[in-house]
């Protein structure tokens, strides 16, 4: 009954917003203009050559690189410098967006994960996903591209050794219990071609060359891929990895196309002189700003990216915008509140705030450095 009382005012809310649209008004029109032909561009320039390549890279993590083979090395007794550096990168290494960090979190953290590497997991997870990283490359930039992984990976690290040295907290011997770890049995330089046929793709799109020779390569890359994976791999292994991408496709790329058209539709309703006087110029109220707005608010995985692209054609500066993409995917209410069920009040409100502050600096200096 429930579930069709949700339908019905579904329904309602959708029929008296498509009774109540203001089709006559030259701006609301344009607004949705805007948000189609940003879509094309986005399905022209970035969908084929930079997401479906890193979806398919994204699926063959998830299978090759198993979850418990890594989050093992995140328990009491691995070394810190092991723990901590695993755990800045394992958003790309594991494949994980913002909706599965938080049963990752709570689960390495039930299991015996030490408090600052648990932190610092999550922290990273969501800001180094392999999709954000390349898409962030492709639409803002190589230069903040590189420094939003950069930063991410520094910062994860030092937000989780702030966290564990303000609460010092002795973690219990012991490791994570984990399953078996089951190999995939193929050999290791066939893998290393097929991630490096991969990855060559996503690299040769970037290239400033003759486009005939920039697709001709990206598609003898392909090749090389789909070869590999008919000839190398066993069926199952193959199944496994299609499904895989598939999986995070249909998680992802739905959500992108929202939040791609709701970042055009926007556009024309931003007032550039508004954003050009609180986040126009690298300073630290403007940075302080982006990275609040994006703690605060909810952003779906990929969906930052066109929106900053939205406030950076309005004048917004590469400082706060560095400071929205860092605290951005790594917070929103919703996940405060689960990671509070998780830690309690104390610790929730100190890693926020940690998340604002370093996120805040890391814009300053990226603003005063380009």
């Amino acid at each position: 009954m429930k579930k069709e009382i949700n339908i019905f005012i579904f329904l309602v809310g959708l029929f008296l917003l498509f009774y109540f649209m203001p089709m006559d008004s030259a701006l609301f029109t344009g607004a949705i203009l805007s948000g189609f032909k940003l879509l094309n561009e986005y399905a022209r320039q970035h969908v084929l050559t930079c997401l479906v390549p890193a979806f398919f890279i994204a699926g063959a993590i998830s299978v090759f690189v198993k979850k418990d083979f890594i989050l093992r090395y995140l328990g009491g007794q691995a070394k810190k410098i092991v723990s901590y550096s695993l755990a800045s990168v394992s958003g790309s290494i594991l494949a994980v967006c913002s909706c599965t960090i938080l049963p990752l979190f709570a689960g390495i953290r039930k299991r015996g994960a030490g408090l600052g590497p648990a932190i610092t997991f999550l922290f990273s997870g969501p800001a180094i996903n392999i999709a954000a990283i390349f898409l962030t490359m492709s639409v803002l930039g190589v230069k903040i591209g590189l420094a939003r992984v950069i930063s991410a990976v520094f910062l994860s690290i030092l937000v989780g050794l702030s966290i564990q040295a303000i609460f010092r907290e002795k973690v219990e011997q012991g490791g994570l219990f984990t399953e078996e770890y089951q190999e995939v049995k193929i050999g290791k330089k066939v893998l290393v071609v097929f991630f490096l046929a991969m990855v060559g793709i996503l690299v040769v799109n970037g290239l400033q060359i003759n486009q005939t020779i920039k697709y001709s390569l990206m598609i003898l890359l392909a090749l090389v891929t789909a070869g590999l994976a008919i000839f190398k791999f066993k069926q199952e292994t193959t199944k496994e990895w299609l499904k895989e991408t598939w999986s995070f496709t249909k998680m992802l790329l739905p959500v992108l196309f929202v939040g791609v058209f709701v970042a055009g539709f926007i556009m024309p309703f931003l007032p550039q002189e508004l954003i050009q006087r609180i986040v126009g110029s690298n300073s630290v109220f403007g940075n302080l700003i982006s990275a609040v707005f994006g703690a605060f608010m909810y952003f779906s995985t990929l969906t930052e990216i066109p929106i900053l692209q939205a406030l950076i054609a309005k004048g917004m500066s590469q400082g706060p915008a560095l400071a929205l993409l860092l605290a951005g995917p790594s917070l929103s209410l919703p996940n405060m509140l689960v990671i509070r069920k998780v830690l309690g009040n104390k610790k929730t409100a100190v890693y926020v705030l940690l998340v604002i502050f370093y996120s805040t600096v890391a814009g300053l200096i990226f603003g005063k450095l380009f």
